[in-house]
């Protein structure tokens, strides 16, 4: 009874008394903790400087945003040159897009305060021609800017195409006449033109070590290859074959120009038999890889299979090949013939003819291949161990489609996935076609 009577004079006891039981307990913890780091670690307001400013770098924008307006030391901090340097806008239109687009207001506020603190850039659009044209608008207001990389992104269909060419134009030659140390450049699928890449490479010619501008329609060879003839620090190059040339390859092999580590083309052909592709020399890629010998030569393929004629008659240095349509026996056994540097090969579709030949050739040729995909393709079970067992742990990654794989005399697919791991040193098991 007299716990009870405690416990209710406690519940009804008056503010005074209440606020004074309080301040007691706080005096109980502050003797093993001190009151003021009680205070401190109770105020947001009072952390550390560059605590504050850690958690706003982890932060989303929007939550970030949000943050700021907490207390004026939390929006000063919201406002340090170190948050601004890395950027992403996202441009879209909320009833086509999954897209978050950033705030035109904060946009504005970025343009005004922070123009000059953005060293890292990138613009991501959807498909409508709103967005792009909106990236276009805010690059061309970056005229105090000191940026060294440039990404434009299309995550749909590339909506930059369909922004006049005379005003994206007019736009990159904004960023590339006031920044002058711009080291990285992603421009795929845009009407770059040479005109722009001139202007690039009158203002940038020192610092460029990256270009990536596949799928730009209005670059011709020769624009390419004023920037290979003046940007001698290029280490890093993506294109499209139409292109690549054999005076581009020996102007990215000259004694001025640094080693090249990362040559990307995609041969592309929208439709069958339209496309007639030359031939590059021996004797250039001999040029290219006797300066350069350790550059990785990546080829994305999406051609038809009359349309691979030009390709793989000489010895070609390509370390990636990527088929993203069919591609023929006789191509596969032009490759295992001529590609001897290959380290990894994906092949999406191929008939129904096995490909046990060309893939032993390929074992037998290109000692450095570590990966192998296979799509829509036959594979004896024999054949493919074969294979395997000619490559050894060496293959790294090996994607198979149990699809592709036909059961023989000698070997069943329960057996064939022991016998492939006994010679890569490793469980491994053929991939399956998901049934949802």
């Amino acid at each position: 009874m007299k716990r009870a009577r405690q416990k209710v004079v406690v519940e009804n006891e008056d503010p005074q008394t209440s606020q004074k039981s309080k301040k007691q307990k706080a005096c109980v913890y502050g003797s093993g903790f001190g009151e003021s780091d009680l205070h401190t670690s109770m105020d947001w307001g009072s952390l550390p400087h560059h605590v504050i400013l850690r958690i706003f770098q982890f932060l989303p924008l929007v939550d970030r945003a949000r943050a700021s307006s907490v207390c004026r030391r939390w929006n000063e901090i919201f406002h340090i040159p170190d948050l601004w340097r890395r950027f992403e806008f996202e441009l879209s239109q909320p009833a086509t897009s999954y897209l978050k687009s950033t705030h035109p207001d904060l946009i504005q506020q970025i343009i005004k305060r922070h123009a000059d603190h953005l060293q890292y850039v990138s613009f991501k659009v959807d498909s409508s021609t709103e967005s792009a044209e909106a990236a276009c608008n805010i690059l061309s207001q970056l005229v105090n800017c000191s940026i060294k990389t440039l990404g434009l992104i299309s995550t749909a269909k590339p909506s930059f195409m369909n922004v006049s060419k005379a005003h994206f134009a007019s736009a990159l030659t904004v960023v590339f006449v006031n920044s002058k140390s711009l080291s990285s450049i992603k421009v795929d699928d845009t009407p770059l033109d040479d005109p722009s890449l001139k202007v690039l490479v009158a203002n940038n010619s020192d610092t460029l070590k990256l270009l990536k501008m596949s799928s730009c329609p209005h670059v011709s060879p020769a624009g390419i290859l004023c920037v290979a003839d003046q940007c001698h620090g290029l280490k890093e190059l993506a294109l499209n074959y139409y292109i690549l040339s054999d005076e581009l390859l020996l102007a990215l092999s000259s004694e001025k120009h640094v080693d090249l580590e990362h040559l990307r083309i995609d041969v592309v052909s929208e439709n069958p038999g339209q496309v007639q592709f030359h031939t590059i020399k021996k004797q250039s890629w001999d040029a290219l890889l006797k300066h350069s010998p350790k550059v990785n030569i990546v080829m994305y393929f999406f051609l038809y299979e009359e349309e691979f004629d030009a390709f793989f008659r000489e010895e070609t240095p390509v370390t990636h090949l990527y088929f993203g349509r069919a591609v023929s026996k006789a191509m596969l056994g032009r490759i295992g013939m001529n590609c001897p540097r290959l380290i990894e090969l994906v092949v999406c579709a191929n008939g129904l003819q096995p490909l046990d030949d060309e893939l032993i050739r390929i074992a037998e040729r290109c000692k450095n291949l570590t990966a192998m995909g296979l799509g829509e393709c036959e594979v004896t079970c024999r054949g493919f161990i074969e294979f395997v067992k000619m490559c050894g742990g060496r293959l790294t990654q090996l994607s198979i489609m149990e699809e592709v794989l036909i059961p023989d005399n000698d070997y069943s697919l329960d057996r064939l996935h022991l016998e492939v791991s006994k010679h890569l040193g490793r469980m491994w098991f053929p991939d399956m076609m998901p049934t949802w």
